[in-house]
This record gives structure tokens, C-alpha cells and sequence, in this order.
């Protein structure tokens, strides 16, 4: 990689990882700023669809224990996401921090460590996203929110203001969290749920109101 371009490997060779490559291909047609490297994943793999991409498959995730790009976690499981970030760590590998240019982040916010923001997500004011949070394609957090490490916006998700969502949730397409509510580690909130009360941790919840 030249000096201005940093190496970058995704983890996860699925179809969010592949979204993740047009995030970094988005940044790069503004910016040169990643060169990616290829895919690693430790699970098997369509191949014709990484090859569609030009894309290679560099191998397993032991790969990164000796060699030193940046990485991003392009998986859509929380859990996953968790163990990765732990061994990465562990290996001492940095996390990329990814935002599409079609995303836009406001003001006085908190990103952390290998965040994905794809097309179209928003972050507005005085937001915190913990480490490795995605918010995918269309996804909202509104003001003064707090979402823990490792937590999933899907789609069209629609987190408004003032609501704390702990570690490692799992918000379903086009889900929406009103104002002020608190989310549990571990909870999963199901596709198009309208959450009027607190969910507390490890809890699954769907419906309109959500149950």
C-alpha cells in the first residue's frame, strides 16, 4: 500500500462483508484512503460472488495473527462480532472505523473502534456508538442516545431520542425504539417492532406494541 493508503481486510466474506467492501469502495472514490487487502472468513464461502467483487479470499482469520492491517468486522451477528474483536485484540490488530459518504453524523458524537455506517444511516447529536456498532442502509439514531459495543441496526431501524441500548443487541429491519426507553444487553427487538417499554437483557421482543 502506498504511504496515504492504509491495508484494510474485512472479516467476513457473506453478504454483509460484501456490503462492508462497498463502503470502503464509497470512501475510496471520495478519498483514496483503504487498500483492501481481500476477505478472511472462517466458514465457507460463495465463491463466484467474490469473484464478481475482484475481491480475494485471503485465507481464515489466523492470518491476522501475523500480519498488521487494519481490520473491519463485516458480520452481522453481535456475538460473532464480540468473539472477533476479542482475539483481534488480543493479536494486537487495530479496527477501522467505517462511514459511507451517503451516511451523515451531526454533531458532538462519540464513535468508537470499527463502527460501519452504510448509506443512508443517521447519527444526529450527542450520540455514542460503542465498539464495532453497525447501523445498516437507512438506519436512524436520533439524539442523546447511548448504544453499546457490538450492537445491530438492520435496516431501517429507528432509534429515537434519549434511549440507552446496552451491549450486543440485535435491532430487526425497520425496527423502532421510542423516546426514552432502555434496551438490555442481548436483547433482540424483531423486524418492524415498536418498543413503548423497557426490554431488559437477553430478552426477544416483537409486534406492534412490542412484546
Amino acid at each position: 500500500p502506498s504511504r496515504t493508503m492504509r491495508e484494510l481486510v474485512i472479516v467476513g466474506a457473506g453478504g454483509h462483508g460484501r456490503e462492508t467492501l462497498d463502503i470502503v469502495e464509497a470512501i475510496n472514490a471520495v478519498k483514496p484512503t483503504w487498500e483492501f487487502a481481500g476477505f478472511v472468513d472462517d466458514g465457507k464461502i460463495i465463491a463466484d460472488r467474490l469473484e464478481r467483487r475482484k475481491a480475494s479470499l485471503l485465507g481464515t482469520t489466523e492470518i491476522l495473527a501475523d500480519t498488521d492491517p487494519h481490520y473491519v468486522i463485516g458480520i452481522g451477528s453481535p456475538a460473532l462480532r464480540a468473539k472477533l474483536d476479542e482475539q483481534l485484540t488480543a493479536w494486537g490488530r487495530n479496527a477501522a472505523t467505517l462511514i459511507h459518504p451517503a451516511a451523515t453524523v451531526a454533531s458532538d458524537n462519540r464513535i468508537g473502534d470499527g463502527v460501519l455506517l452504510a448509506a443512508g444511516a443517521r447519527v444526529t447529536t450527542n450520540v455514542t456508538l460503542g465498539r464495532h456498532v453497525h447501523l445498516n442502509v437507512n438506519a436512524v439514531v436520533s439524539h442523546d442516545c447511548v448504544v453499546g459495543d457490538y450492537t445491530t441496526l438492520s435496516p431501517g431501524s429507528l432509534v429515537n431520542g434519549d434511549v440507552q441500548i446496552g451491549t450486543g443487541v440485535f435491532l430487526g429491519t425497520g425496527a423502532i425504539i421510542t423516546p426514552g426507553i432502555t434496551v438490555g444487553d442481548h436483547a433482540v427487538i424483531g423486524a418492524g417492532a415498536v418498543v413503548v417499554n423497557d426490554v431488559p437483557p437477553g430478552v426477544t421482543v416483537k409486534g406492534v406494541p412490542a412484546r
